[in-house]
């Protein structure tokens, strides 16, 4: 699969690196791409790096790994495009770093997704790899036993089945959780966010079975409104 990488600091060098390594055409970019050239060399093969323009005409699939606060302007700046692209997008929103618009989307009890949406109208945007740090995705990859969960939501169907492949590719276990809007529930300060769990574990907190059902066993039934 072709993939360009857009922003490619500490999580978007890292996730390239292992889409690389797994068989994946990948470009990564920066506004200074000479500064790639060790990362490349270190790839061989295909591997090759560009500016972010040139990594969005390469790949049918972005990773866009950029300051939370920068997602405005870029969504507006390169709307057209990324028009009908895959795009994994793995930033948060930091009070220190981007301010007023962190507080915004924290305090409005949205989410993350649900400002994406508004963001990149027209672009088939994926929320991903944003709650587990580096260094432990780094040394998680293709772990022996279970896989780090990676939770992930889109509106798009086509476009989680895509992400749910490429996060299998990296060595991680995909967790869909729905559309845009659901990624509230993995967004930062929720119980699965910097916690690198297994996917199981991902899935058992954010699916939580009721405390009255025991696997195999069928639903207790207390009285229906028909009942009463």
């Amino acid at each position: 699969m072709k993939i360009g990488i857009i922003g490619s600091g500490h999580i978007g060098g890292l996730i390239g690196t292992l889409w690389s390594r797994a068989g994946h055409d990948v470009l990564f970019s920066s506004r200074h791409p000479e500064t790639l050239d060790d990362l490349v060399a270190s790839l061989g093969g295909p591997a090759r790096r560009g500016t972010p323009d040139a990594a969005i005409a390469h790949g049918d699939v972005l990773l866009l790994s950029i300051p939370f606060g920068a997602l405005p302007e870029f969504g507006q700046a390169k709307r057209d495009a990324l028009a009908g692209k895959v795009v994994l997008e793995t930033g948060n929103p930091n009070l220190r770093r981007d301010g007023g618009m962190a507080a915004d989307v924290l305090q409005s009890g949205e989410g993350t997704g649900a400002f994406l949406r508004k963001w990149f109208p027209g672009v088939r945007m994926v929320r991903a790899f944003s709650t587990v740090w580096d260094g432990t995705l780094a040394t998680g990859a293709h772990r022996v036993g279970p896989r780090i969960g990676i939770p992930l939501a889109s509106d798009d169907a086509d476009a989680l089945d895509v992400a749910s492949r490429l996060v299998l590719d990296a060595g991680f276990d995909p967790v869909p959780v729905g559309g845009l809007d659901q990624a509230l529930r993995f967004d930062v300060g929720t119980a699965v966010y910097d916690t690198g769990m297994s996917g199981d574990e991902v899935r058992a907190t954010l699916n939580p079975k009721p405390a009255d059902v025991v696997e195999g066993a069928p639903r207790k039934q207390g009285p229906t409104s028909h009942d009463a």
